[in-house]
């Protein structure tokens, strides 16, 4: 009996369809469960983002909400732009936001990284977490109650004055200080938020693989080089991602917490691009000049997204957004 052999069976793969020549219809049906998930979402974007942006119409009028309304104004193309550029309050808003933005980006951008670093490095399970708590729980307190906070400890009769007078020094009233109020404004910003934004970094250290600091513990690698060549190159992403997105938010240093000190330190310090919109768009009623300085705000923060996002990935980063 001859011995029978067993013949290699060809098993061809199922042709692959290209993704550049599917019509919208396939790609439609491929993809209708994610768009259903989806759609309450965009109908969300849409009902509360998209159309009430349509109202930006009236940047480019004379609107006047009593008697001519969006579709009766009458149109005077960029005069509302000219003006704003002729305002030299305008002016002033936009070189405090632009001061305040690059200080709080030296000194505050950072504070969140290293603060997840140092939660990190705690061994002790319990230790850590109320660590965390601790840091965390400022962010749930309104501006209202951070500035009263920090008037009784900074104020002219805050602790700080106080005991500075008990030893015979002359008090100090950092809180009516126009000098230093963009150093008191860093200094409760990095107070109330960085616990809160570490919490994004902590997430991104827990991905690193725990065997790179084994193996680099194994190698000789002190504590420093494993920062530098293992932690920061894992954070590096999540680094870059979060200056994009502040740099595109550039011009929105917040609104409520210089409002409520505008009175001690004087519009001179604290006009910032926010309060500039309130007080010259709503209280005075143009609406329409308000609508240009908001517009002309958004404008600036797409371009400063779209840069940083280029400049990211000339560095290699993915970014906010890549070309597929």
């Amino acid at each position: 009996m001859g011995v029978m052999t067993a013949r290699p069976i060809n098993v061809e793969s199922p042709p692959q369809r290209d993704e550049h020549k599917l019509t919208w219809r396939a790609k439609l049906r491929r993809d209708r469960s994610l768009l259903l998930m989806n759609l309450p979402m965009l109908l969300l974007v849409l009902a509360f983002w998209w159309v009430p942006a349509l109202g930006n119409i009236i940047a480019f009028q004379d609107y006047n909400p009593y008697t001519g309304g969006v579709l009766g104004s009458p149109v005077i193309g960029f005069t509302n732009f000219a003006l704003l550029f002729q305002d030299p309050q305008f002016l002033r808003a936009m070189l405090n936001t632009l001061s305040i933005t690059a200080f709080q980006l030296v000194f505050y951008f950072p504070v969140p990284i290293m603060l997840a670093l140092l939660l990190h490095s705690i061994v002790s399970a319990r230790l850590r977490a109320f660590v965390q708590g601790v840091v965390y729980m400022p962010y749930f307190f309104s501006w209202v109650l951070v500035v009263a906070i920090f008037q009784q400890m900074f104020g002219g009769a805050g602790l700080l004055a106080q005991l500075l007078r008990e030893r015979g020094h002359e008090g100090v009233d950092w809180m009516t200080n126009s000098d230093t109020f963009i150093l008191l404004i860093t200094t409760q910003t990095i107070w109330k938020d960085a616990g809160w934004g570490a919490i994004i970094f902590l997430a991104a250290l827990s991905t690193i693989d725990p065997n790179l600091y084994e193996a680099a513990a194994v190698d000789g690698a002190r504590r420093w080089r494993r920062l530098w060549h293992i932690t920061l190159p894992g954070l590096r992403p999540v680094i870059v991602l979060l200056l994009i997105l502040r740099l595109g938010d550039a011009l929105n240093v917040g609104f409520e917490q210089f409002m409520l000190q505008r009175s001690a330190v004087g519009s001179g310090a604290s006009e910032v691009f926010d309060t500039f919109v309130y007080w010259s768009g709503l209280r005075t009623g143009d609406l329409g000049y308000g609508a240009a300085a908001g517009l002309f705000k958004g404008l600036v923060g797409l371009l400063l997204i779209l840069a940083a996002n280029r400049m990211a990935h000339a560095l290699g980063e993915r970014g906010v957004y890549s070309r597929s």
